[in-house]
């Protein structure tokens, strides 16, 4: 059910769903296996991984329907064909209204993480999801929707391990003066609060369509998701629908908008406007690529209809995260990890680390991973501005490239390694959470030599500082409240040789001053022993020691 609100303050991502004629082939199914994300692989014995007991969460405008809250439900349930099923469903920050707010977008987002269908799985079918609708009139907005968001980590003891947001607003519809895409909107800094709060991680749908709903896409504590389509059967090129910019074609290729040259003008201003709908300074927020083209999911009514859109791809991404704390509740109980297994700044490094970007050759001298992304072009992430460039972690549109959930899962199972006070004793694989002080640095150093001409992979994260504006004193945000943006310490990232000690020997490094992420993908140029250095360097923005996530992958020789 769509109301006006749908086409006026908010709307929602997936504006493309058709009753396009169903083929044999199931997208679905695709997505979630080899030819997508790789989960299917982690469902099935040894694993065993399902997202049994993992609390996450969904957000939206409305809801899927509920077993004892809609009618529309028990008739489904007493057909036997109930496929989402949700742990429990509320209204903003109450119980849900039984046969109110309702749509078929949130019940298919919903599906690509909990589908229980017997062919037509989700990526974690067991875990257990807590979704709140949050608009009832057409002025519900950025406030309302934090209301929800909040509402939903704080239940079973803050242990809600993600939340998926696939739904945004208009950049023009922010109450802020001259709006930018700045981290600056209420519910950016809302969610970027939930995360460090709650230790939570928050994916949100990336811009898609004509004009983009790009807010709160420019968040720094969760990150973005694009989406990808098939080519020959496997998702691996971003699909065009994903907007960063105002489009414009380009006919004498100087990279600006020359009169003649067509193009929409997204921000109404009579002139083409580079990343009016980007995050501002050049920053990337988009980190993820995931399957959302050509995908059938079931309505509320358990019809599969054609779906298509980052709306789609963001529920991959945390049904992953979902697996990913399975595991990790395994290994806490058996005493072999800790609970720091469960930082949210870890799990965005491993996933962000773990990505597909260029298929290996078999040799592992590209880290194993399973396909080639590509942009809408056919250009590779080595063709990207983030390769060739030290501050720049993240490619513009392909971000790390995409999600693989088998390969996430191989990161983390790696385990925690910590620094050692310089000695080498760091595996090819591994991660850690950790603090660094102002000044001061974390040396990883590997423990065997490291392949030449084998990639290196290492993402480090930490979280931006939101300070709450609690004008009654009770520790959550109410209506009428704000947050401030507190900003986040400048920490950097840096390959070098195990024997050499100053960082301008490095032989790479991501020293990005506008993101609170490093990412390194490089080649090592000759076999002998590399340590991973982090670097907090004065002045301090805020804080004087540091949390912060770090993975890495590697080849020995």
């Amino acid at each position: 059910m769509f109301r006006s609100v749908c086409s006026a303050r908010w709307i929602l991502l997936s504006i493309y769903m058709s009753m396009a004629a169903i083929p044999t082939s199931w997208a679905l199914e695709k997505s979630v296996d080899r030819q997508g994300i790789d989960a299917r692989t982690l469902q099935k014995a040894p694993y065993n991984l399902t997202g049994k007991d993992i609390f996450i969460g969904q957000v939206e405008l409305s809801r899927p329907s509920r077993f004892a809250v809609d009618k529309i439900f028990n008739k489904l349930l007493q057909l036997d064909r109930a496929i989402v099923k949700p742990y429990e469903v509320f209204f903003r920050d109450g119980k849900a209204v039984p046969n109110r707010n309702v749509d078929d977008h949130s019940a298919q987002v919903a599906a690509v993480i909990i589908s229980q269908h017997k062919v037509r799985r989700g990526v974690a079918p067991d875990a257990k999801l807590l979704s709140s609708a949050y608009s009832q009139r057409r002025q519900d907005g950025q406030p309302e929707a934090c209301i929800a968001a909040q509402y939903i980590a704080r239940q079973y003891n803050s242990t809600v391990r993600a939340i998926n947001f696939s739904f945004g607003e208009l950049l023009r519809e922010d109450p802020r003066p001259n709006a930018q895409m700045d981290g600056g909107a209420l519910l950016t800094l809302c969610v970027d609060w939930i995360a460090s709060t709650h230790n939570t991680v928050p994916i949100v749908a990336g811009n898609q369509g004509k004009g983009g709903i790009p807010i709160p896409t420019d968040l720094y504590n969760g990150f973005t998701v694009g989406f990808t389509r098939e080519v020959d059967g496997i998702y691996r090129q971003l699909e065009r629908g994903n907007l960063i910019d105002e489009p414009y074609l380009d006919r004498n290729n100087n990279g600006k908008y020359d009169q003649g040259e067509s193009f929409s003008d997204l921000n109404k201003d009579g002139k083409w406007t580079a990343g009016v709908e980007s995050p501002i300074d050049g920053r990337r927020s988009l980190a993820l690529l995931s399957p959302g083209n050509n995908l059938k999911l079931p309505t509320l009514q358990s019809k599969f209809k054609n779906a298509n859109g980052s709306s789609f791809a963001a529920p991959h991404v945390v049904g992953t995260i979902a697996l990913l704390h399975e595991y990790a509740n395994r290994q806490i109980e058996s005493g072999s990890w800790s609970i720091d297994a469960r930082r949210h700044e870890l799990i965005k490094a491993v996933l962000i680390n773990s990505a597909d970007k260029i298929q290996d050759r078999g040799d592992g001298k590209l880290l194993g991973m399973s396909k080639t992304i590509l942009d809408t072009f056919g250009k590779t992430w080595l063709d990207t501005e983030a390769y060739a460039n030290r501050a720049i972690p993240l490619s513009r549109s392909l971000g790390a490239g995409q999600l693989n959930a088998h390969r996430a899962f191989l990161q983390y199972q790696a385990g925690q390694q910590s620094p050692n006070n310089g000695s080498a004793n760091i595996n090819a694989i591994g991660w850690d959470t950790n603090i660094v002080e102002v000044d001061k640095y974390q040396d990883y150093v590997f423990a065997k030599s490291l392949l030449a001409d084998s990639f290196i992979s290492a993402t480090l994260n930490w979280d931006r500082q939101v300070k709450l504006n609690d004008k009654n004193g009770n520790g959550l945000f109410d209506i009428g409240e704000g947050f401030s943006d507190e900003g986040f310490n400048k920490i950097d990232l840096y390959l070098m040789r195990s024997q050499d000690t100053d960082i301008s020997q490095s032989i790479w490094s991501s020293v990005s001053q506008v993101d609170n992420l490093q990412h390194i993908f490089m080649k090592i140029p000759v076999t002998g022993k590399y340590k991973l250095r982090v670097v907090f360097k004065s002045p301090q923005t805020n804080t004087p020691s540091q949390r912060y996530g770090l993975a890495w992958w590697a080849k020995n020789s």
